[in-house]
């Protein structure tokens, strides 16, 4: 019990370092409006490995990997960061993917830019990328205030058999 609050903890330290920054930026592209679309167009093209299924996302011209992931069978544009622990959404996000928020338990706390916030854990059902499909993945409900868009972290990320940054695209393999 001890071991799984501390990696809670650890979960909520990280993301509360992270989501500041990242939110701050992901609102700037947003609200530029000369800016390109926020989803490349390989964010859902899928190639086949050998050792299975990938997807490929380009960076943008912020060098941030932007893609359509579909949570609980929702279509939701997504920033992958390696830098966050878990998969970090909003309420209304989280209302859209079927969470019952009303009955959350909001017993975390996470550092935004809007200032320390309660955050709750959750599991998602399902998270897919292409031909990538997770069940069952980690991830953390902010106010809609803390945290304009939808972080995808690791607890997606270390679940596929390998990640990698080549020629300024994220390769991910199931």
């Amino acid at each position: 019990m001890i071991t799984r609050l501390i990696a809670l903890a650890g979960g909520l330290a990280a993301l509360a370092l992270i989501v500041p920054e990242l939110a701050s930026n992901y609102l700037a592209r947003q609200n530029d409006s000369a800016s390109p679309p926020l989803v490349s167009a390989s964010a859902t093209a899928t190639a086949s490995y050998a050792s299975g299924k990938g997807v490929v996302i380009e960076a943008d011209r912020t060098g941030q990997f932007i893609g359509t992931f579909r949570i609980n069978g929702k279509p939701e544009t997504g920033m992958v960061d390696t830098g966050a622990s878990v998969i970090a959404i909003n309420t209304s996000a989280a209302r859209r993917f079927g969470i019952a928020v009303g009955s959350l338990s909001f017993n975390g706390r996470a550092q935004t830019a809007n200032g320390v916030v309660e955050a709750a854990h959750v599991k998602l059902d399902r998270v897919e990328i292409g031909g990538i499909s997770l069940k069952y993945v980690e991830a953390m409900v902010l106010p809609d205030k803390a945290l304009p868009g939808t972080l995808v972290g690791m607890s997606f990320l270390s679940r596929l058999s390998s990640y990698r940054v080549e020629d300024g695209a994220l390769h991910m393999v199931k």
